[in-house]
């Protein structure tokens, strides 16, 4: 039986979700099917735009991205402080921009007066509303339901596109975030459907080098705060351009497949992590195989799964191997 998300999801422990989505159907999400001949290439584009199109309307962060032929894998970041931040009419703006809406909320950005009753009612819909725009639940429905929709108007069929749910997996310390983030950006070059990081369309990582060719960084991404100090500002704690390249050399001994050992300086941000580098290619290029659950240091599963009362501790001998 699957477990709940609400005893995935732990915000007092992290706030880095490793989310994963699979068509149901045989037909392909993206790229050109080998049985039909049929390219459903343009697809990918659907994904890429939505998901980054909502990024700007949930309180939720896009850290790293891949889109493959038959799945998705995407890091978030749910950033629930700016949520509550948030004043009531930008609450029901946001929400808007996805959806009608009820009656009130329309009467209400329309600047028309309510009554007690009606007020009443409608602090509760933007409690409610608030709350979805920092759930990953809301966001992943909203960008699966949307390209679900549009694939099937295309295939002329009906019923489920995705499997039932999406996987989710807690990210609880920098270490599990930069493996996770990395294995996502070098998805399409393990599955040999692009050959440097540059190359890899509609993932983050070409996002990312795209941008810093110009000395800039995505808007509609997380952005790196650089390493961690004691008045940190929000975004990813690594620096862009260590992240770039421990990304390029990872994928480079993935290609040339140097699966052993490799110089501890040749990865500047693997001597901060303390991850050995063994460990580090065994993480990227096996990392949804090796962890069913949360990743990350043993102490920090410690906290997690106390948080959230689950007595089974998934996958603690492989962090405790690998990061411990």
């Amino acid at each position: 039986m699957a477990t709940a998300r609400k005893r995935q999801v732990s915000l007092v422990d992290t706030k880095y979700y490793h989310c994963i989505s699979r068509c149901v159907r045989r037909a392909f999400l993206c790229g050109d099917d080998t049985i039909t001949g049929k390219s459903y290439e343009h697809r990918r584009q659907w994904v890429e735009d939505k998901l980054l199109a909502l990024a700007q309307v949930f309180c939720i962060d896009v850290c790293a991205y891949a889109v493959m032929s038959n799945h998705t894998h995407i890091v978030l970041y749910v950033d629930d402080k700016k949520a509550k931040r948030l004043h009531d009419k930008a609450i029901l703006i946001r929400w808007h921009k996805l959806f009608k809406g009820t009656l009130l909320t329309q009467k209400y950005l329309q600047g028309d007066k309510l009554d007690k009753a009606q007020q009443f009612f409608l602090n509760r819909i933007i409690a409610d509303y608030r709350e979805r725009l920092s759930d990953i639940s809301w966001f992943m429905r909203v960008l699966n339901e949307d390209i679900a929709r549009k694939a099937n108007k295309e295939d002329n069929c009906t019923g489920r596109f995705w499997e039932g749910r999406f996987k989710s997996q807690a990210l609880l310390d920098e270490a599990a975030l930069a493996a996770c983030m990395a294995y996502v950006d070098l998805n399409p070059i393990r599955a040999k459907m692009a050959k440097t990081p540059e190359d890899s369309d509609h993932t983050s990582v070409k996002k990312r080098i795209t941008a810093a060719k110009d000395a800039k960084q995505p808007k509609q991404l997380a952005r790196f705060a650089g390493s961690p100090r004691k008045h940190m500002p929000k975004g990813l704690p690594f620096e862009l351009k260590s992240y770039l390249e421990l990304v390029e050399l990872t994928g480079r001994c993935m290609r040339e497949g140097k699966r052993g050992h490799i110089e501890q300086r040749t990865f500047p941000i693997l001597e901060r992590l303390n991850i050995a580098p063994e460990n580090w290619l065994k993480l990227t290029t096996q990392f949804t195989k090796v962890f069913k659950g949360a990743v990350g240091r043993p102490n920090k599963l410690d906290g997690y799964y106390a948080h959230l009362e689950v007595k089974r501790r998934t996958g603690i001998s492989h962090c405790e191997q690998l990061f411990g």
